[in-house]
């Protein structure tokens, strides 16, 4: 059985803080979405009825061997409403007892794509509504559904529903130094790196940034650019980014992270393990105490092919809404 990657998430008020690793994962993983869109102004959340069940509920599903949790949302949402969103705020892990033992639903905001239409899974799902908070917690069947809606309502009334997400990557596995006579700047992936990109492209996925930024050392590339190649989103090459340009002006890379909160889109950043202290600096100071608190402090800070995923309130670009730190799944 494959481990489940490490997965933590924290919201700015703390009424999210939860971190898995192989050692207290559940014996049954689940993960979905509450999608919502504006309707003529009003906030709707969509919501299916479960012929098997007879239940109202949130689009969501169990993890596949080989899947992360946020992949896993991406996918049952797919299967189940045939939207293909994106994951925003993490909103809660729900907890109960099913006949497997211990199950956890992780659940995330999503946005409903414009124009798109859902559609529900004749196999699984036998009708959709669009309703309001109110409505919803009237229809859900289950109360622990009850839970992650409270989330999004809250966030809403804060407006800091709406998101996007900033990405810090550290390139996967590369050979080791001690095997690598040639110029640094070309040390390549290793073959568990190579496996682990493809793996980084998939998480990716789950957020869609539009712009990714990179050192543009050779293991760093090879880190995104199967991302690159499925999506088509070009990578831009920051050389202060290097692990060289970063020992000679570490300010220089702290302003080209700083420069991931001047956006309006989705964006990535892949860079070096001796960068990401300057990383994380910038990355404190944009963050409230609760955040901040969750960043990595200690060396290796990120292990190779880890990300930190933060929402940035699309209203209030200072205000980051939550952090997410995540392993790409690899074998």
């Amino acid at each position: 059985m494959p481990k489940t990657p490490l997965y933590s998430a924290h919201l700015r008020d703390g009424q999210l803080s939860v971190t898995r690793t192989p050692a207290n994962t559940p014996d049954v993983t689940a993960a979905g979405c509450l999608i919502w869109r504006l309707n003529e102004g009003k906030l709707e959340v969509l919501v299916i009825h479960r012929p098997n069940y007879d239940d109202w509920s949130w689009p969501k599903g169990k993890q596949d061997p080989g899947e992360t949790v946020a992949e896993t949302a991406i996918r049952e949402v797919s299967e189940e409403v045939n939207l293909q969103v994106t994951l925003g705020v993490p909103l809660a892990v729900t907890k109960y007892k099913v006949r497997g033992g211990n199950k956890e639903v992780f659940y995330w905001a999503a946005e409903a794509p414009v124009g798109s239409k859902a559609k529900a899974d004749e196999g699984e799902v036998d009708e959709l509504r669009w309703v309001s908070i109110s409505q919803a917690r009237k229809l859900l069947t289950n109360k622990s559904d009850r839970q992650p809606l409270d989330v999004l309502e809250k966030l809403a009334e804060e407006s800091a529903l709406a998101t996007r997400p900033v990405i810090i990557v550290r390139h996967a596995k590369a050979k080791p130094r001690s095997s690598w006579s040639a110029a640094e700047g070309e040390r390549p992936l290793a073959a568990t790196g190579k496996r682990q990109a493809i793996s980084v492209c998939r998480l990716l996925e789950a957020w869609r940034p539009e712009k990714v930024y990179s050192s543009p050392w050779v293991r760093c590339m090879q880190t995104v650019i199967s991302y690159n190649k499925s999506t088509g989103v070009p990578i831009k090459e920051k050389p202060a980014l290097t692990e060289a340009a970063h020992k000679r002006s570490p300010k220089k890379a702290g302003k080209v992270v700083e420069s991931l909160f001047e956006k309006s889109n989705p964006v990535a950043l892949c860079t070096h393990r001796p960068v990401l202290p300057t990383v994380l600096e910038v990355l404190a100071k944009h963050c409230n105490k609760t955040l901040a608190g969750h960043l990595p402090e200690k060396d290796p800070y990120l292990a190779p092919g880890e990300m930190l995923v933060l929402q940035v309130s699309r209203r209030n670009p200072s205000q980051v809404v939550s952090l997410e730190q995540i392993k790409p799944f690899a074998d």
